[in-house]
């Protein structure tokens, strides 16, 4: 079976895949849910240093010590993320079986997050950054404008978001071809203002299976069992 490498994006940590890995595990799969440098339970270590660069390192680094086997690891990556797991797959090919983007960017070489973001968002990020972020964090966005309603939800998800580190955001991705050996897949959520659209669009124009979602950004959260059902449909 395989290993599921599941990575979180912006303000997040391995926490919020906590209702859907139990779901891949019960399919039989080994699941990995490493919390990046910076956020989540790893909030501690933040530092204006820390950047896209140390995120994928935090993943290459769990898939050498965690997994044995090449050609086991499907790796998922969310929003953000979507840049670490390209990173991460063109560094370790040979480990990765396929890569799948969850409603994330899907960059090519010298793209960076800030860059691949609507300008109108992207303004509001670097002015959140010039201000409550001291000028090197990206303090959390508005969980609703996310797409996420219910009460329970909000109340289990604004304690822990963390700031990000904007630098992840301002650093470009160097990758070379070897990420073109690994096969990927796009799920894009439907049901919010759809920022990634461009991004699931690239999928299909590399002629990648995409899934639609009938969901907000947050999928992981608001539909876990739809989203365990397209991970392993499409790790598979």
């Amino acid at each position: 079976m395989s290993t599921f490498v599941l990575v979180h994006g912006a303000w997040h940590g391995g926490w919020c895949w906590r209702r859907v890995a139990p779901l891949l595990r019960a399919a039989g799969h080994e699941v990995l849910t490493p919390t990046l440098t910076g956020v989540g339970d790893r909030a501690h270590l933040v530092n204006p240093l820390v950047g896209l660069e140390t995120h994928v390192e935090d993943v290459v680094r769990t898939i050498d010590v965690e997994t044995d086997t090449d050609g086991e690891v499907v790796l998922v990556g969310h929003s953000y993320a979507g840049l670490v797991v390209t990173g991460v797959a063109d560094r370790r090919p040979a480990k990765v079986a396929r890569r799948i983007y969850l409603d994330a960017f899907l960059p090519a070489d010298g793209e960076s997050g800030i860059g691949l973001l609507p300008e109108r968002i992207a303004g509001h990020y670097r002015e959140s950054v010039a201000g409550a972020g001291h000028g090197w964090l990206i303090p959390p966005r508005s969980l609703q404008v996310l797409g996420v309603t219910e009460p329970d939800d909000l109340a289990w998800l604004t304690p822990r978001l963390t700031p990000h580190p904007w630098r992840s955001y301002t650093e470009p991705l160097r990758i070379g071809a070897a990420v073109d050996k690994v096969p990927g897949a796009y799920v894009e959520c439907v049901d919010w203002m759809r920022v990634f659209t461009p991004y699931a669009e690239r999928a299909r124009e590399r002629g990648w299976p995409v899934l639609e979602l009938s969901t907000g950004h947050e999928a992981m959260v608001t539909a876990p069992e739809a989203l365990a059902e397209a991970l392993l449909r499409l790790g598979g």
